[in-house]
């Protein structure tokens, strides 16, 4: 996420990014109507009949039971990740969108981004309850840098950005936890957060025009904008501010921010960080391709 967090789940622009580190699903064709998992999140055995619920694979679950009615037989599903699922990088909209490719090139069904999107974020609504707005969802799909909003659904592909730098603040609470302590925060003051949101949309579309023109400077100036709006809201915390000021302490850093929900996880910083930081350096940059389909024959 570069921005757009939060402020997305009511009707605001959000920008974010497919990032060059990917994570595979391997579907190998069964006989039967078992379906096995084997993931980093755990192992699971079942029937494609009844599927048996498992929070730690909740997403990928969510995939198949959509494509239950569909689908003739059973599979395995291998999940491998260049990266941990602990650390922000949009690891469960990674393993949802490439769980529903797998999906329906399995069923015959189509493979282009659009209809792997709505699949993709009807399992994601399935296993959150409703939540979601799918912004790192489209990010994982497309790939490269896009400007998305909810509803009217609107997905405009943006150009490259310089480079950026992210940083794991070494801990994460889940998303929907944050979104619940915010929703509580938000029917204490209604009017004022309603603003917060009307804000944050307009820095976010600041911001694409600031991609759309190369402007790199003005880019970072929005992205501590959007970082104080966020404070405003209630997810930044005091070792997130203290990250957010280092980083912004860097000569050739012109911009940081709270990357994702807040209350833990990463912080996105817009340009080279030279000094040795106290926080895990995970390296990223833009991936120009999103989810990719590869068939083998054995």
């Amino acid at each position: 996420m570069l921005m757009g967090e939060h402020a997305v789940l009511f009707g605001e622009l959000a920008l974010a990014c497919a990032v060059d580190v990917r994570l595979s699903v391997t579907l190998l064709p069964r006989r039967d109507r078992r379906v096995s998992i084997d993931s980093a999140l755990g192992q699971y055995q079942g029937s494609l009949d009844q599927l048996e619920p498992m929070p730690a694979l909740g997403f990928v679950l969510a995939v198949i039971e959509g494509y239950t009615p569909v689908l003739e037989r059973g599979f395995d599903l291998v999940i491998r990740a260049g990266f941990s699922h602990t650390v922000g990088l949009g690891s469960s909209a990674a393993v949802t969108a490439a769980t529903t490719a797998a999906l329906a090139a399995f069923a015959g069904q189509s493979t282009a981004p659009e209809d792997l999107f709505d699949h993709a974020l009807a399992a994601v609504h399935r296993a959150q309850s409703g939540r979601g707005s799918g912004t790192d969802l489209a990010a994982s799909i497309f790939g490269g840098v896009i400007a998305y909003r909810v509803q009217p659904r609107e997905l405009t592909p943006l150009s490259g950005l310089p480079p950026l730098a992210l940083y794991y603040s070494g801990y994460k609470m889940k998303t929907p936890e944050v979104l619940q302590l915010v929703e509580q925060k938000a029917a204490r003051h209604p009017a004022l957060y309603t603003e917060l949101y009307r804000l944050m949309g307009q820095v976010s579309e600041a911001a694409q025009d600031a991609v759309e023109h190369a402007d790199w400077s003005a880019l970072g100036e929005q992205m501590n904008l959007y970082q104080g709006l966020m404070d405003a809201l209630g997810v930044c915390d005091a070792t997130l501010a203290e990250m957010v000021y280092r980083l912004r302490a860097e000569p050739h850093v012109q911009g940081a921010k709270i990357s994702g929900s807040g209350l833990g996880d990463c912080v996105l910083a817009l340009g080279e960080v030279k000094s040795e930081l106290p926080w895990e350096s995970i390296p990223v940059s833009v991936a120009a391709t999103g989810v990719e389909v590869r068939y083998e024959t054995h």
